[in-house]
């Protein structure tokens, strides 16, 4: 399945009473966040270390299948005047290259200064540098994902 990115597109292709997961995308880790099945809240869930893509994809399949999850929330780190940049090519071809191994519906999503507030969240929250470095990752999977899932819910709430 193409990636998407229109969110009321990706949201009217998920099942009822399923959780979605969220990505944030560097290029050392993947940060992984997961909803809750009736999709208010996000978890940031964990921080995988980037190796070889074969086995990126089977880290992140095995985590779909454990967790039964319907849809993909990807972030996609555009400029700040909203154009694309190599950082979301390099986003988009993991996203080509993960439709031929997870039979999932994959939407983009904005992810510009997810990062920022993920380290200012972990500071108010007192958190050492160290342990900052080791879950900013997975913290700004969970502010991307939460972003998609309020959009999803507003949309929801005002259709028809």
């Amino acid at each position: 399945m193409r990636a998407l990115d229109d969110i009321a597109a990706f949201a009217a292709l998920l099942p009822r009473g399923r959780a979605v997961a969220g990505l944030d995308l560097g290029t050392k880790t993947i940060g992984v966040a997961v909803s809750d099945v009736m999709r208010a809240i996000a978890t940031p869930l964990l921080t995988i270390r980037r190796g070889k893509f074969a086995a990126d994809a089977a880290e992140l399949a095995a985590i779909i299948a454990g967790r039964q999850i319907a849809g993909l929330v990807i972030g996609l780190p555009r400029n700040m005047d909203g154009s694309e940049g190599p950082r979301c090519q390099s986003v988009r071809a993991f996203a080509r290259n993960l439709e031929g191994r997870i039979d999932l519906p994959v939407v983009f999503w904005d992810e510009r200064l997810s990062t920022v507030a993920a380290e200012r969240a972990l500071i108010e929250g007192d958190t050492s540098r160290r342990r900052r470095a080791e879950v900013i990752d997975q913290v700004a999977a969970g502010i991307i994902l939460q972003g998609a899932l309020d959009r999803m819910a507003y949309l929801q709430e005002h259709e028809g």
